[in-house]
């Protein structure tokens, strides 16, 4: 499994990032996608996209690895840019996957119909010269949380460090008389 990383943080996702993994999509690798799937949406921030990307790349991927011909050697491709997530996952096979009726009670077959709920939109596409195909789909992104910005009376850190914190003034503290305090001559004249 090979990874190649294009990451420039921006929070902002204004500056597109990418991240691509080449692999045989054999089940124990699926789950190992899916870790680095989820690995690096937290490391881009997008920690709402983690289920729903990871799902859609392991239905994907366990499609290549149940019908992809002649061999199973894929790639994935997240590709973050402005307000979308592009999650594509190429294969050798140009026939493309079918979306089909979901029966009820069957326990495959389901790959694609999940692929579609989980996603804003999807799809698939040739390579040239018969190479194969890709199957992708997209994740709104979720709006970005503005950056706090230092205060106007902040110093940097490294002199904040260097200067002495200024002495506490200590000034006399009066607690607020609540009810009434015996006069110190009725307390003795009691005892």
């Amino acid at each position: 499994m090979q990874a190649d990383q294009t990451d420039r943080t921006d929070p902002t996702h204004r500056t597109p990032r990418e991240c691509v993994l080449e692999l045989e999509a054999h089940p124990y690798r699926i789950q190992q996608i899916r870790r680095i799937v989820a690995a690096q949406l937290r490391y881009w921030r997008l920690d709402p996209l983690v289920q729903p990307a990871a799902s859609a790349t392991s239905e994907l991927l366990a499609n290549v690895h149940r019908h992809a011909r002649p061999d199973k050697k894929c790639g994935v491709r997240l590709t973050l840019a402005d307000d979308r997530l592009t999650v594509a996952v190429t294969d050798s096979d140009p026939r493309l996957p079918q979306l089909r009726p979901v029966e009820p009670m069957a326990t495959t077959g389901r790959g694609l119909t999940m692929v579609e709920a989980l996603s804003d939109t999807w799809g698939t596409d040739l390579l040239p010269e018969d190479a194969g195909k890709v199957v992708w789909f997209v994740l709104r992104t979720p709006v970005a949380v503005p950056t706090m910005l230092p205060g106007r009376n902040t110093v940097p850190f490294e002199r904040a460090m260097a200067e002495p914190l200024p002495e506490p003034a200590l000034e006399p503290v009066t607690a607020p008389v609540t009810g009434t305090v015996p006069e110190p001559a009725a307390v003795a004249a009691a005892a």
